[in-house]
């Protein structure tokens, strides 16, 4: 455990039980919350190298135009 945590727990310890269970799950969900971004993040880089290989596909073929010719 690093210093930080270490010194957030000590503290929280401090507090009076009911807001150590509301800190608790925060914490929890935003542990959940992180982990899901990893996993779809890891899922999605097939995606995105697929989307990047159309588009390039679409500039070599002449059907882009600069953004600035836009409407």
């Amino acid at each position: 455990m690093t210093q930080a945590l270490t010194s957030a727990v000590a503290e929280a310890t401090k507090l009076p039980p009911d807001e150590q269970d509301i800190l608790a799950a925060i914490l929890l969900e935003e542990i959940a919350s992180e982990q899901r971004w990893s996993r779809l993040f890891a899922k999605s880089g097939y995606v995105l190298e697929a989307l990047a290989t159309e588009a390039l596909a679409d500039f070599k073929a002449g059907k882009t135009q600069p953004l600035d010719d836009l409407p």
